[in-house]
């Protein structure tokens, strides 16, 4: 995801791969304007969250960006990550990272999260990322999208970051938040969506 606030920046412009088969490893970030990674502190807790239900899963990263979200689960065992981001330049960075990587079960759509969502074959997804743009206002239509064309397995799970101030996205039928916490000026929740 491209965020429009310049204030964090990735150490030198890298990501650092937190744990799994890549730990330590580091990728370079586009040179783009309010790209940022999630940080590592935030992945940390959020993959420590996942740890049960990761191994072998197929994960979806809407907003993708540096890749830091769908990368990291690879490196931590899930099955496949599809990475979809609309930003050209990000989406050949992504590219040069999977191929440095040799991450074969990666794949990267250079689309709209949401015309993704809207157009595409729907496939289901055990993970999904949402990491978009904080200003957008982009989340409760994602989340009705991803529920009502049927993008997400039985019992899937969904990650949302968001900036702190803002309020929570209205959740779909059936939705309910696992865990909710805060870091700096980040809100992050792991929702159970119960389909």
């Amino acid at each position: 995801m491209v965020r429009r606030n310049n204030k964090t920046r990735s150490q030198a412009g890298r990501l650092r791969i937190v744990a799994g088969n890549w730990r330590s490893r580091l990728l370079e970030i586009a040179d783009v304007d309010g790209l940022r990674p999630t940080s590592e502190r935030i992945r940390e807790t959020l993959f420590n969250w996942l740890a049960p239900t990761l191994p072998g899963s197929r994960c979806l990263d809407l907003f993708a960006g540096t890749g830091a979200l769908g990368l990291e689960a690879l490196s931590r065992g899930a099955d496949a990550v599809v990475l979809v981001e609309r930003h050209p330049v990000a989406v050949r960075q992504l590219r040069k990272n999977i191929a440095a990587l040799g991450a074969d079960d990666a794949e990267v759509v250079e689309r709209d999260a949401l015309d993704f969502l809207r157009s595409g074959s729907p496939a289901r997804f055990d993970i999904v990322f949402l990491d978009p743009p904080f200003a957008a206002d982009l989340l409760d239509e994602t989340c009705r999208l991803l529920s009502q064309l049927h993008w997400l397995a039985e019992s899937a799970l969904v990650y949302i970051e968001l900036d702190r101030s803002a309020k929570q996205p209205e959740l779909p039928p059936g939705w309910t938040v696992r865990k909710n916490k805060t870091a700096g000026n980040v809100r992050y929740i792991l929702v159970a969506t119960g389909t």
